[in-house]
This record gives C-alpha cells, structure tokens and sequence, in this order.
C-alpha cells in the first residue's frame, strides 16, 4: 500500500526536522524577536505557518504518487506499421530494452534498482520520500524543494533578526548562546541545502533535463567534442515550453502539486526543432 512508504527513518527524519524548525521558527525566533501575540509576530508565524504546511502537502503527493509506471501493453513504434510480424520483430529488437525487466521501455525511461520497476522520465530515487522522482510526481517534487526553500530561508532571516536585536551583555550567558547555537545550526545548514537543490532543479528544468540525463550528457558532449562536432540536448526546447511541459500552460495551477492535467502518458516526448515524437 502507498501508506507503507511513510514507514521509512528518512521520512521519520523529514518529520522530526521539519517539527523542530516549526518549533524554532515560531517559540524561540518569533516569541523572542517580536513576540507571538503581537500584530507583527502573527504575521510571521501566519506566514511561515503556510509555508510549512505547504511543503508538507507536497511532501506527501510526493510519497504518494506513483512515479510512472511502463504499460503493460507498451511497444516501440516502427515506421512501418504493415511490416510482417517476423520483420516487425527484428525492426524492434534494437529499441531500448530493460536487461532486468525484459520489456521495453521508452526513451528517458529507467530500471530503478530500489523500487525494482522502470519508472517513466526517471529523476532520481529519493530516499527522504521513499520514492522515485519521475514523470507523475517530479512537478510535486519541485514544488516541495521550492517552498521548503522559501519557508528555511524565512526561518534563517527571523532567525538572524532575533540574534541582532538581543543584548548579549544581558543574554550573554554561554548556556544561552549554546541553546540558539543549537537551534540556528540546523535553520541555517537546511537554507543553504535546499536552495542548491532548487537552483539545481530549476537549472534541469530549464534545460528539459532529468539528473540522469545531465549525467548522460556530460558523457555525450565530451565525445561529440573529441569528434570534433557540437551536443545539444535532444529534449530542450527552449526555457519556457520546457517549464510549462512540467507546471502546466496555466500559470494559476503552476504551484498545485496535483493539478497535473497537462501530463499525457510519459511514453512520446518531442524532440528540439521536430514536431516527431520521440518513443
């Protein structure tokens, strides 16, 4: 069932982390910068409130959601559709095959050793979801990594803010100053972390890339460079057709992590400067 995966220590420690920046952010950052019963204080911790449990309803449309699973009924296209069935069999038998699956599988599909399956438009495998991070779930993925991002940056500023208005020569007890060292460590580790992940993805997704292709790619333009020709990736097809292939053409529904309507079935992409779909 899809309510096992939330029995997993990473997502255990998802749980634990996020409680104790909630807790930071709002009984020690909030109470003793502005206080939380001030109009200012309400507003922070309404604020971050959102931000949190946002990324937490993310969070779980990430677990939850399947990545992409091959069709059973799944067959690479052939150009001639009327070839007889013995040609038609040696026509396919080069397409791209799982060597652990025995099926075929579409381009930019991969074996996930983890989850045991080829999952469509595979990312990665996500041990802190306990899932993989593929064609269905790779817009909530982004979605978490964005907001979590903007609510530790958040954290991080209040944080700081509280520290520089404190009058260390009345608070300067070193008890004291080893308690918001322990809380403002984790704050300021988890802003740093989650915001090279997201100008991480936000790079991929410019460019219409999963990590697996990046890595791929490096390979490819060093060999196209050593043969003295260029590389582009087959699949981006410029920074704004590529966003919208995994937001969505409607701007409203960009941050809906389940509004995925947009998606087709994660078998045919196209390729750059071709309306052919490529299988």
């Amino acid at each position: 069932m899809k309510w096992q995966r939330f029995l997993s220590i990473p997502i255990f420690a998802v749980f634990l982390l996020m409680g104790f920046v909630y807790y930071v952010t709002l009984f020690v950052s909030i109470e003793d910068w502005v206080g939380l019963r001030s109009s200012d204080g309400s507003f922070h911790a309404s604020v971050f409130s959102f931000l949190a449990f946002y990324s937490l309803f993310s969070f779980f449309v990430c677990v939850l959601t399947d990545p992409g699973r091959v069709p059973s009924s799944y067959v690479p296209d052939v150009e001639d559709r009327e070839l007889s069935d013995q040609e038609f069999r040696r026509n396919v038998k080069h397409q791209r095959k799982c060597e652990i699956c025995s099926t075929y599988k579409p381009q930019r599909c991969h074996h996930c050793r983890t989850c045991r399956r080829c999952v469509l438009r595979m990312d990665h495998h996500c041990q802190w979801i306990n899932n993989c991070v593929g064609y269905w779930n790779y817009k909530a993925f982004f979605i978490l990594v964005f907001f979590a991002t903007v609510a530790s940056i958040y954290s991080m500023v209040i944080f700081i803010a509280c520290v520089l208005q404190k009058d260390w020569k009345v608070w300067g007890q070193s008890h004291l100053k080893l308690f918001y060292v322990v809380c403002g460590t984790p704050v300021l580790g988890l802003s740093m972390i989650l915001g090279s992940l997201l100008c991480w993805h936000i790079y991929l997704m410019a460019n219409n890339m999963t990590t697996i292709e990046y890595y791929g790619g490096v390979r490819a333009r060093w060999l196209a460079r050593k043969s003295g020709q260029g590389y582009r990736h087959p699949f981006n097809l410029g920074v704004y057709r590529n966003v919208t292939s995994v937001l969505g053409p409607n701007m409203l529904k960009w941050f809906l992590p389940a509004a995925v309507g947009h998606l087709k079935d994660g078998s045919s992409f196209r390729i750059a400067h071709d309306t052919r779909q490529i299988t």
